[in-house]
């Protein structure tokens, strides 16, 4: 019995170090707080102001920005492809977000040539902002934000809510 008991203590106290979870703990953790969790999702304007007439379906068939948990994606008006933004750090206050992205490559630079031997295009990767690795989102309410400072970005964007 003695022996069984100290097994047992062995046991629980080796069970976090060696990264071994219970379900019950593990429903017990608290989840990772992810400060820009309420940006998640498809947004549309910001290039071109949005009409109050522009459904959900419109809206989310071309959204200008997407936020995730681990990147960023941003349209232009010239470019069917979205340029991706992998997200360095993210800090939050009530109505301000900022992001620091990982310094950007130019992917299009690093070929030869371009369509039919011209010179490849310049990659937008940035926002038009000051610094093209970083972002400031400010929340006028919980559908609306604007990246200040930004001249790509002259306009709100507004949250694409499917109904």
């Amino acid at each position: 019995m003695r022996r069984s008991a100290v097994c047992l203590i062995i046991v629980a106290l080796a069970t976090p170090l060696f990264g071994f979870v219970t379900p019950a703990a593990r429903a017990q953790a608290p989840a990772p707080v992810v400060p820009h969790a309420w940006l998640y999702g498809a947004w549309t304007g910001g290039i071109f102001p949005v009409t109050s007439s522009m459904t959900p379906q419109a809206c989310l068939s071309q959204p200008v920005v997407i936020f995730t948990k681990d990147v960023v994606l941003r349209a232009t008006l010239i470019d069917p492809i979205y340029h991706q933004r992998i997200i360095e750090t993210v800090r939050s206050e009530p109505n301000v977000t900022d992001f620091k992205f990982t310094p950007a490559v130019d992917g299009a630079a690093s070929l030869e040539a371009g369509l039919l031997g011209t010179a490849p295009p310049r990659s937008q990767s940035g926002f038009g902002c000051p610094n093209p690795d970083t972002l400031h989102v400010v929340r006028r309410s919980d559908n609306e934000i604007v990246f200040e400072g930004c001249k790509d970005f002259p306009e709100p964007l507004v949250r694409c809510v499917p109904k």
